[in-house]
């Protein structure tokens, strides 16, 4: 079944990604918006910033269930660190995104950094923001098959709309 009680077929929020199809699916951990070195609206500030300098992207904020996070993590059901890791997602609220754009699942992946922040180079979201792999403040589609998965799990079709911004024909050819 699907958490939000419909189907996810033709109406699906992925079917809404642009013309030119290019969607991922994003959210920002819990561990990124408690106040640290930086105030949590400024570190939204500057992650908003980001992303809308070079892809599209919608967002909600929310607080994940368990059975939602469970489903988003089911590859995931038989390591270890499962039961901290749906604890930890649990324990506040999180930045659901939709990121739209021309080769946008390897644009946000770059932008991202390595799942371990150690690897991540600075000027990447990790590298920048994370110390531990598992407390990973950001979560990015690693295809687009996982992201229309993500973006109809985590979204309601009436949630997503299909339009064209101003800007678009300035960016693209």
């Amino acid at each position: 079944p699907h958490p939000h009680g419909e189907s996810p077929l033709a109406a699906s929020p992925a079917a809404k990604c642009g013309s030119d199809g290019g969607c991922a699916g994003a959210f920002v951990r819990p561990g990124f918006l408690p106040g640290t070195w930086l105030s949590p609206l400024t570190k939204n500030r500057i992650l908003l910033q980001r992303f809308n300098a070079k892809i599209l992207f919608k967002f909600a904020l929310l607080k994940a269930s368990e059975e939602l996070l469970k489903q988003h993590y089911i590859d995931l059901k038989d390591r270890p660190f499962f039961p901290g890791l749906v604890k930890y997602m649990k324990s506040g609220p999180i930045v659901a995104m939709v990121w739209e754009g021309l080769n946008v699942v390897k644009t946000g992946r770059v932008m991202l950094g390595e799942t371990n922040p150690a690897d991540s180079k600075p000027g990447t979201i990790r590298g920048d923001f994370c110390i531990q792999v598992g407390r990973n403040i950001i979560h990015g589609s690693d295809s687009v098959e996982s992201a229309q998965k993500e973006i109809n799990l985590w979204f309601k079709p009436t949630e997503l709309i299909d339009f064209k911004p101003c800007a678009h024909d300035w960016i693209y050819e």
